[in-house]
């Protein structure tokens, strides 16, 4: 992976000898530009701008570079309280004086680049992997989801693993059981699946095993079950967590000698298939209160996958949204309508005990019953089940979403105003749109955040935290 662009635009020639140790030191890749800068990749690039503290110079470069995006810092010779001020509030992260506060510089950008990093590994494998395995439905680039999406690829060319899918009703497990099935070795064979929870018991042995003519009232043919309709493919048993005890002796058997009964019968019959259970249950206490065998837990618990609750994955909520929307006013032929702020803040606060299913839902409704070009928090109907913490800001919270709460909450009071909110934050227009559009870290990228005082530091003119 090539190293992250440190680009330096130089309003003087201050300090010009230092760049290049401090971009080696971060692990940049550094490109020194002489006056006025071009169209930048804000995604891959950190900007350092270099003033030599001329303060029309130096606040005018900060408002190009915040209009295009730019995550950047100035570096001055000398400066003031008016200076740190007025370069902050025209986009700047931090203001550093040279040479005084070289080593806090020095921190700054070995942070970033750090971050820049972690964020191309995790969309490198979102996007890479998506192409590769076509993790078709699987949506976002949270560190939690990656973490599933990596750990699902590292066993898909293996065909005999067993899978055992976590997480509760609405994560998507029958997306990843799919996926892992369709993209590996498997593939040309049958996926059939089956949720334990929706047929009795006497039911479900024979959809499972097969039964033979006359093993019960109304046999009155054979009937293959689905470990055999699924010889050389993949059986998906969805919500495992309800078998019945004395199925899970039934199914461990099969799973250990790779060979089934039909119910009345006597043959072996052996099956070559891959087993990718899930459930929302927790299996451990399940076991421990005598509800699930230990034995079938530890032959299904081969490769965990635990698939994170929306309300652990905040940052994708807003994108998810979004992606619905296109979707959804495609799907129905309508244009594609806007979020309102009061609708963004309501979708961040709910707890969503529905996960994605409940989200994509309520934007389908919402797209069906608005009447007009902006979806607001009435539209998604989402009055019950909401869990927020005094002030409107979920809890637990990462610092992203207290960020876009607070965010979301200042454009209520301003109307939708983004210019205004702007300004009441403290903070670019352009940083404000970056946070609505999702765009800051998981680690709770504090460059997004609203700066309403500023405070000095060991010499540093910079937002208080």
């Amino acid at each position: 992976m090539t190293a992250p662009r440190l680009l330096v635009q130089a309003l003087s020639d201050s300090f010009a000898a230092v760049w290049p140790t401090l971009a080696a030191d971060a692990g940049f890749a550094l490109e020194v530009v002489l006056g006025s800068l071009g169209p930048i990749e804000a995604e891959s690039t950190v900007v350092l701008l270099a003033g030599g503290g001329e303060e029309r110079s130096l606040v005018g470069a900060s408002r190009e570079l915040a209009a295009q995006g730019a995550v950047f810092c100035a570096v001055a010779s000398e400066a003031d309280y008016r200076l740190a001020t007025n370069v902050l509030r025209a986009g700047a992260d931090q203001l550093f004086v040279l040479p005084q506060d070289m080593e806090l510089l020095r921190s700054w950008l070995k942070e970033h680049a750090d971050r820049m990093l972690a964020r191309r590994r995790q969309r490198a494998f979102a996007e890479g992997q998506v192409s590769k395995f076509r993790f078709q439905g699987i949506f976002g680039t949270s560190a939690a989801l990656v973490q599933a999406l990596e750990r699902a690829a590292r066993i898909i060319p293996h065909a005999g693993v067993t899978v055992l899918l976590t997480g509760e009703t609405g994560t998507g497990k029958e997306l990843f059981a799919r996926a892992i099935h369709y993209n590996g070795p498997r593939s040309g064979a049958p996926f059939v699946d089956i949720n334990c929870a929706a047929l009795p018991e006497n039911l479900l042995e024979s959809e499972l095993f097969g039964h033979e003519k006359g093993a019960f009232t109304g046999a009155t043919v054979s009937k293959p079950g689905l470990f055999e309709m699924a010889d050389g493919g993949t059986v998906f048993l969805d919500e495992i967590g309800h078998l019945a005890l004395p199925l899970q002796a039934k199914l461990l058997r099969a799973l250990q000698e790779k060979t089934i009964r039909h119910v009345g019968g006597t043959r072996p019959i052996p099956v070559d298939v891959r087993i990718i259970a899930a459930t929302h249950v927790d299996l451990e206490q399940a076991v421990r209160a005598h509800e699930f065998r230990e034995d079938l837990f530890y032959r299904l618990n081969v490769v965990p996958i635990m698939l994170p609750p929306l309300r652990q994955r905040r940052d994708d909520i807003l994108p998810l949204a979004r992606h619905f929307l296109e979707r959804f006013a495609d799907e129905y032929g309508v244009p594609v309508p806007t979020f309102s702020s009061a609708a963004m803040r309501a979708l961040m606060e709910r707890e969503w005990p529905g996960n994605i299913r409940e989200l994509r839902n309520a934007i389908e409704r919402a797209v069906l019953l608005a009447d007009t070009a902006t979806i607001d928090a009435s539209h998604l109907e989402l009055e019950t089940h909401a869990a927020a913490a005094p002030g409107g800001i979920p809890f637990p919270a990462t610092l992203g979403a207290v960020i876009n709460a607070t965010v979301l909450r200042t454009m209520e009071a301003c109307g939708g105003n983004k210019s205004e909110s702007a300004r009441r934050l403290g903070i670019s227009r352009t940083r404000l749109q970056r946070i609505l559009d999702g765009e800051h870290d998981e680690s709770g990228d504090a460059s997004t955040a609203a700066a309403p005082a500023l405070t000095s530091k060991e010499g540093v003119w910079a937002p208080s935290r």
